[in-house]
This record gives structure tokens, sequence and C-alpha cells, in this order.
């Protein structure tokens, strides 16, 4: 291994795209902290020798306005959580998880997003809190949330 593997940080980040039903769109970018649970999770995930974590598939949004905490374990707010989409490069040093928020899901104020690994309750991975995205009935939300390995 190169010098510069020897070292890692994971980095989060969040993009929101609101589409509107007239068409216009908001986009919402911030980073995220992965918190305790999901440094737990990734731990096991790569070296428990058994009772290893389901994959990280889902993505919740919400409208809590709680500031994040590295204790965190679930969102503050719950109001939707779809099925998300992995894609990974290989040879890269990031992956991406994807979900959308369809007219009629997840509709309300949402300031609050995260990754969990089940359909339901299930192991919280990161937690990001932001401004209010205003999601009304006839409106869709796409959920990206990129995360980078990076030398220290």
């Amino acid at each position: 291994m190169g010098k510069d593997n020897e070292k890692m940080k994971l980095k989060g980040r969040l993009n929101a795209t609101l589409r509107k039903a007239d068409g216009t769109t908001r986009v919402v970018e911030r980073d995220n902290l992965v918190v305790d649970t999901g440094i737990d999770f990734l731990a096991a995930a790569l070296a428990a020798p058994s009772a290893r974590p389901n994959v990280l598939s889902h993505i919740a949004v919400g409208s809590g306005v709680v500031a994040v905490d590295a204790g965190d374990i679930e969102l503050d707010t719950e109001l939707s959580r779809q099925t998300a989409t992995y894609d990974h490069d290989a040879g890269t040093t990031s992956f991406t998880l994807t979900a959308t928020f369809d007219p009629g899901e997840g509709t309300g104020d949402i300031t609050e997003a995260g990754v969990l690994n089940a359909a339901s309750t299930g192991t919280l991975f990161n937690r990001v809190v932001f401004s209010a995205i205003p999601k009304e009935a006839g409106d869709s939300l796409d959920i990206t949330f990129t995360f980078t390995f990076t030398p220290t």
C-alpha cells in the first residue's frame, strides 16, 4: 500500500434536488456527519467474524431541527424512508446512495436526512440537518449521499 492509503478519512455530502410540480427546482448541498453508530457499522461490516450488519439500503428524510450529534441513533422526526440505489465505480474512492421521494412521499418541510440499513428502525449511518426544503404533495425530491474516502 502506498503512504497515501495508510490513513483514511470518510467524508459524506448530501445533494438534495427538489422538483416542484411547476417545473422549478431547488438544490441543497451540505456536508454530513457519520455518527458513532455509523463508525460501529463500518467496523462490523469490514471485520466482524459473525453477525455482520445488513447493507446500507435506505435514505430517510425528516422535519427535525435538533443539531446533529455523533451520538444520534435516528432522525429527530422522520417523515419518510425510501430504498436507496448504490453506485460505485471500481478503483475510485467514493460511492453514492440515491433515493427519490415521489409526489405524496415525505411531504412537509424537509430539514434532515440520513442513511440507514433497514426499511424501518435499523442502524443510522449518518445524519445531516439543513434549511427547510418545503416539499408539497405534488413535488418530488431526489436525495444523493456521496461518501468519499480521502487520505488524512
